[in-house]
């Protein structure tokens, strides 16, 4: 029991004394710097699995009393820069994960000495006129008409879900928040998104109370964008079936191809039918800022609601999603509540935004800080360059696929290529299905390998079945150098590992190979 003298003289065991705090921090920022300026040259991944990490890491007990935290920090730093996935690493291109700009870092450490609870204006007065600020940024930046207003989120998930609440909340046509799905008035509401759309669809169709089934998948195009055609189809026959169509969504660089649905057709659609038009443009939104940008992406301007991931292309660490919509009431219509226990309106009649009547969260930690100093640094022209230069890498890096007799060109759109390692003797060969198949193993076995030797790092995409090996550019430390050394590591890796899967592959399903592919079954 604490005494009432220990109370008078406190000394809580979680705070740091000025000189310790000082020589911590800059040990740890100079190990940083240290960090930072080699990862050109470190492994884009520790070559351990997970088992292997973990034995690596170790286990601790729970600390029931303190210790001197400096040497804690000091071993784990060391593993932490040496065991993680770099995305920051030039090489790295395997997911929609930029490197994060170093004054990011600084500006999470800014924003954390101070810990503004952004939910309400009073708790946060600087930090929310920042915020509000940076949306404007975000908006003007991508030249969007009119007035427009959001919230920073979590990332691009939360940033869709949020705009698909606000479009529910707009369009169902009756009281939703109040009364839910099962309200008298109420009809089955139906939304409609490509083929190729995120799955954070379904996270907010389960979670909106609409269920999987509300998701209507329209096909897509050669190019994998939505057919505005099957769109309209889809349509028309939900409303005959006496359906509430009430969404769709339209996609600005999907996730596995970087493809841009017909934004503008989209819109016009919307528009004929009442439809809230909203573009998921976590990815490729910023692309909309070039002098060059496509006409089917300038078609986010015409968008109800916009999902932007400062995080992805803007070069924020994480996390930094945006939500931006023209309708500046529509986001305070989904979510906003006035408890009796939230007393923050008390500005003597001044209007303040409280964030937390614009969103999902009611504490929220100041994640524009990072984003406004970033502007701030690099300017609007800046951020135009390095998307710029990003989209040129991945083109070039198409045109170097299509020089080596063992690489398969598939597709190249914004900043992201895919393309597959297939044997030359196996180029042109038939296929019942077993080489494909093949083929998908054997891809699937190079992008882990590349992983594991730390070179570089790949993801994947899937085009009609083929399995392909897909690279993302969205670093603005990777370099044609970095772009050149991967055609010739991907068929380094895939001769290699064809040497022995095909004959073990061959074996245990039955196959023999000829010269050219592969055949049917044995006879006996």
């Amino acid at each position: 029991m604490a005494t009432t003298d220990s109370l008078v003289t406190r000394s809580a065991p979680c705070d740091l004394p000025p000189e310790e705090f000082r020589e911590i921090g800059h040990a740890l920022v100079d190990s940083i710097a240290d960090f930072l300026h080699a990862l050109p040259d470190a492994p884009t991944a520790a070559n351990l699995l997970p088992d292997s990490l973990r034995s690596t890491l170790g286990q601790r007990a729970m600390p029931e009393e303190g210790r001197d935290i400096a040497p804690v920090i000091e071993e784990f730093r060391e593993k932490f820069f040496r065991l993680s996935t770099h995305n920051g690493s030039p090489r790295f291109f395997g997911y929609i994960t930029s490197s994060a700009a170093p004054i990011g870092a600084l500006a999470d450490m800014l924003a954390a000495a101070v810990n503004p609870n952004c939910g309400a204006w009073a708790l946060s007065p600087v930090a929310t006129e920042i915020e509000n600020e940076t949306i404007s940024w975000l908006a003007r930046f991508m030249s969007l008409p009119g007035t427009w207003d959001g919230v920073l989120v979590s990332g691009g998930n939360m940033a869709n879900m949020v705009g698909f609440t606000a479009a529910r909340t707009a369009k169902a046509g009756w009281d939703i928040r109040a009364n839910g799905l099962t309200a008298d008035d109420a009809r089955r509401l139906v939304l409609y998104t490509s083929k190729e759309t995120h799955t954070w669809i379904n996270k907010a169709a389960d979670i909106g109370g609409l269920g999987t089934s509300a998701v209507r998948w329209i096909a897509t195009d050669h190019e994998l964008r939505m057919r505005v055609d099957a769109l309209e189809e889809s349509i028309k026959a939900d409303l005959a079936a006496g359906l509430a169509p009430f969404m769709v969504i339209g996609t600005a660089g999907t996730v596995g191809t970087g493809a841009i649905d017909p934004l503008p057709a989209i819109a016009a659609i919307c528009k004929k039918y009442n439809l809230w038009f909203h573009v998921d443009g976590a990815y490729g939104a910023p692309a909309v800022a070039l002098a060059d940008a496509s006409d089917d992406l300038k078609g986010l301007r015409l968008a109800d609601s916009i999902a932007i991931d400062p995080h992805k292309w803007l070069y924020s660490p994480l996390e930094a999603g945006c939500i931006l919509t023209r309708h500046a009431s529509a986001l305070r219509d989904a979510f906003a509540f006035k408890p009796h226990y939230y007393q923050f309106d008390d500005n003597e009649g001044q209007e303040v935004k409280n964030f937390f009547e614009y969103g999902p969260q009611n504490s929220r930690g100041f994640r524009a800080l990072k984003i406004w100093l970033a502007f701030q640094q690099i300017g609007a022209n800046g951020y135009r360059r390095m998307i710029s230069d990003e989209i040129a890498l991945a083109h070039r890096l198409h045109e170097m696929i299509g020089g080596h007799d063992s690489l398969e060109r598939g597709t190249v759109s914004l900043s992201i290529t895919t393309f597959r390692y297939v044997p030359h003797d196996l180029r042109g060969a038939a296929d019942d299905g077993s080489l494909t198949n093949y083929l998908n193993e054997l891809n699937a076995r190079i992008v882990t390998a590349i992983r594991l030797s730390g070179e570089a790092f790949l993801s994947n995409a899937y085009l009609e079945g083929r399995f392909m090996l897909r690279a993302c550019i969205v670093n603005f430390r990777t370099t044609l150098k970095d772009v050149a050394v991967l055609p010739d590591l991907v068929v380094r890796t895939g001769r290699e590992l064809d040497a022995t899967l095909r004959p073990a592959s061959l074996a245990a399903h039955g196959r023999t190979h000829l010269a050219g592919g592969i055949t049917g079954s044995r006879t006996s």
